[in-house]
């Protein structure tokens, strides 16, 4: 079996499972946000039960529009903060909050061999630890916390192998922004995309989370890593519970198998309004911007902070651009502190935000208006995801971003700042 039905196989008692087949599978993980879990709330309340099924696996995190920005929002995480406190779930409040496929993984909620589910599409960035994670509705979530398991079908897998040496300021959204490019946006739907070889191998824990964090856009059911001692680094001094580790059988079955030379890769970027729009940045020609905005759950990392600082630091953002930077959760936010980022990026004129989920979806912290343009190391450029549906969001990694608020236009860091 491949890694996917390792641990789906593991989970439902079974010696073994195969692609198409349905499953009831017990789940160690659910998780809501402060846009989901009222949905999911109230679906619960439907169901008529008074306790949910395990309080202990349920991680609710308000971080899409936190610190509240209006009534609404404030309403909202109210909702969610009484059911926690009722219920007795874990629950983030501001100033511990940060963006949650962030802040899971670092506190340890995550581990490997878990099933985990949550209601966000991008649930699916815990595959970088060797989890089995999907996005589900809302519904989906209330019939989970109700029941503690999950209804669905094994997914195909197809098998990633990146060969060769990244290249300097390529980094995890260089891979999957350039594999989006290559399959499409629907290339793995509801397929689990396995990612391994030599470059990934080479890849830090944040890198690999970035690239699971963006399976979702392939159309992929999850993006998963094997467990290596990357891995177990990470893990092992987070971890507070037990877990087990799986690895794909070396005679596994994909549906199919897709090779790239990591080693030929530069900078990529993809233009609006589509992931799957991806271009190197040599190519771009001087595309004016307006915002550049590095963080969300996608890049919001120490990794790709200090990515970002060692080009802004010494530097000025070029005028008529506005800079916003996100430490993905207030460990990262310390962390870039005690380094100096912050200060770096401060002197360089940029704006350092509390973590927050933010612009990345249209929300607050940095909406655009009709006719601007952001870099964004962010995952999504659909029209009006960051504001006005006549703005345009190009989505690169930190390099990227960081050398084109420098510059005023879209380059690579190896451009002439």
């Amino acid at each position: 079996m491949n890694l996917a039905e390792k641990i789906l196989a593991a989970h439902t008692g079974k010696s073994r499972v195969s692609s198409g087949e349905f499953l009831n599978v017990p789940v160690d993980v659910i998780l809501a946000n402060d846009i989901t879990a009222p949905i999911a709330i109230k679906e619960f309340g439907r169901i008529g039960l008074a306790r949910v099924k395990d309080p202990a696996k349920i991680v609710l995190v308000p971080d899409h529009f936190v610190p509240n920005k209006d009534i609404a929002s404030a309403e909202q995480v109210k909702m969610v903060r009484e059911f926690a406190r009722e219920q007795g779930i874990l629950f983030f409040e501001v100033g511990e909050m940060g963006i949650e496929h962030v802040l899971l993984p670092e506190k340890g909620l995550v581990l490997p061999g878990d099933v985990v589910i949550g209601a966000d599409s991008h649930t699916c960035t815990y595959g970088a630890v060797g989890a089995f994670a999907t996005g589900m509705g809302s519904t989906d979530i209330a019939s989970a916390m109700a029941s503690g398991e999950i209804w669905m079908k094994v997914p195909p897998t197809i098998k990633f192998v990146y060969h060769g040496h990244l290249r300097k300021w390529a980094g995890g959204k260089d891979l999957i922004l350039y594999t989006i490019g290559d399959i499409g946006v629907d290339g793995a739907l509801y397929a689990a995309m396995e990612f391994t070889g030599e470059a990934i191998s080479e890849l830090g824990m944040d890198g690999r989370f970035t690239m699971a964090n963006m399976a979702i856009e392939a159309g992929g059911k999850a993006g998963i890593f094997g467990v290596d001692a990357k891995t177990l680094a990470y893990v092992r001094p987070r971890a507070h519970r037990q877990y087990t580790v799986y690895q794909a059988d070396p005679d596994a079955e994909y549906a199919r198998v897709i090779e790239y030379d990591a080693s030929r890769l530069e900078p990529q970027v993809a233009l609006p309004h589509s992931p799957a729009n991806v271009k190197p940045v040599s190519k771009l020609g001087q595309i004016k911007i307006d915002q550049s905005v590095i963080g969300s759950c996608t890049n919001g990392r120490i990794d790709d902070l200090r990515v970002a600082a060692k080009i802004l630091g010494g530097h000025k953002v070029s005028a008529g651009v506005r800079c916003i930077i996100i430490p993905g959760t207030p460990a990262v936010y310390l962390e870039a502190m005690s380094e100096g980022l912050i200060e770096s990026f401060i002197r360089a004129g940029a704006a350092v935000s509390t973590p927050t989920c933010g612009p990345c979806l249209g929300g607050h912290m940095g909406i655009l208006a009709s006719g601007e343009k952001a870099i964004s190391t962010t995952n999504r450029n659909f029209v009006g995801r960051m504001g006005s549906p006549e703005s345009s969001v190009y989505l690169a990694g930190p390099a990227v971003a960081a050398a084109s608020a420098i510059a005023g236009y879209i380059c690579g860091p190896e451009a002439d700042l």
